[in-house]
């Protein structure tokens, strides 16, 4: 078995305007004071990261990681949310997903769309050039408008949208092998890749690729009422990357999983800081540790009550108290003796 690595912190909630959030450095140096280890990078904010340039320039790349080896920081892995919600868009969301592309693809989805398969590409190579292994991204959806069986769906629909997914997706799976790389979709709501059942479409669409893999985050699924510590069990080979993000789901009489068009501190289900929700991450922990999974624990803050510093903070110490330091050895080895069969053929009543 292998001990989780960790804390890491994803940087994408805490980049702003404002000091010490404002740059690579500044906010490296932040989260390492706080006692985190690593940090996951979003590529959409230049602040951050010059995607392009971590894609072509070796030495760029090596700037980078002395900028957080400086501060005893790793690079956990690189992030494209936003970019690969881009891939596949239904028309319905066109205007509001415009935002997370730059001025001059907004009110064009096919430029739009040729652009973030193009981020991706860079991703692959930026992430090589890196010495990453992982990467992590959403899926984007075609079909989410049409989650809910009414109107009845026509035959095949479902199909045509998967198989559309895939085509927009193999060719840059196929990039991020050459790269040597996982992609790790976010199992999350509003993405065709949601639940267990939408990734496994999936991953029959793309033919099973290596390359396609899991980021497993249980809040999500604490949202969907899905069990998450089952999810482990049955999905545990895919998943690659781990964010620790905490969720309760309390519903009533008045609304359940969809929430009735509430804000975030109005649903059922919200997100909320590490501790102060309901996924047992004693068990999250336990099951990673059992299957060997050999990444990093990188929080996530997203809470609709809790200052995000405040978030950060506290999260370092609890994902330290979750880490399980694995054995080496049996707990009864002290009680091992060497093996004797005759002995053995003497206790079955065998001789």
């Amino acid at each position: 078995m292998k001990t989780i690595k960790g804390p890491a912190l994803f940087l994408a909630q805490f980049c702003s305007d404002d000091a010490p959030f404002n740059s690579l450095e500044s906010i490296v140096e932040w989260a390492s004071e706080l006692g985190y280890k690593g940090v996951q990078i979003p590529t959409w904010d230049p602040r951050m990261i010059d995607l392009e340039k971590a894609a072509n320039d070796l030495d760029y790349c090596q700037s980078l990681l002395a900028v957080l080896a400086k501060y005893g920081v790793q690079l956990t892995e690189l992030s494209t949310h936003l970019q690969g919600q881009l891939v596949a868009v239904h028309p319905a969301y066109d205007e509001m997903f415009d935002g997370f592309a730059p001025p001059h693809v907004h009110k064009n989805p096919e430029a739009r769309q040729k652009w973030a398969v193009n981020q991706l590409m860079l991703s692959a190579k930026a992430s090589k050039n890196l010495g990453l292994t992982a990467h992590v991204t959403f899926s984007g959806a075609l079909l989410w408008p049409f989650l809910y069986p009414w109107p009845q769906r026509p035959q095949g629909l479902v199909e045509t949208g998967f198989a559309e997914l895939a085509e927009r997706w193999k060719p840059i799976l196929d990039a991020f092998d050459e790269a040597g790389v996982d992609v790790c979709y976010e199992i999350h709501p509003g993405e065709d890749l949601h639940d267990g059942i939408t990734f496994e479409m999936f991953l029959e669409a793309v033919d099973n690729h290596p390359r396609a893999n899991i980021l497993y985050d249980p809040s999500h699924f604490v949202l969907q009422q899905l069990d998450y510590l089952a999810f482990i069990d049955r999905y545990h080979e895919r998943i690659k990357m781990f964010h620790v993000k905490d969720a309760e789901f309390n519903p009533s009489a008045m609304q359940g999983v969809y929430s009735g068009y509430q804000n975030w501190t109005d649903r059922a289900g919200r997100f909320r800081s590490l501790g102060d929700g309901q996924v047992d991450f004693g068990a999250v922990f336990s099951k990673l540790s059992q299957y060997d999974f050999d990444g990093w624990a990188v929080v996530e803050w997203e809470c609709c009550l809790k200052h995000p510093e405040s978030g950060a903070a506290e999260g370092v110490e609890f994902v330290n108290r979750h880490i399980i330091r694995v054995t080496d050895k049996a707990f009864d080895d002290f009680a091992d003796a060497d093996t004797d069969l005759q002995a053995n053929r003497r206790i079955l009543g065998l001789v």
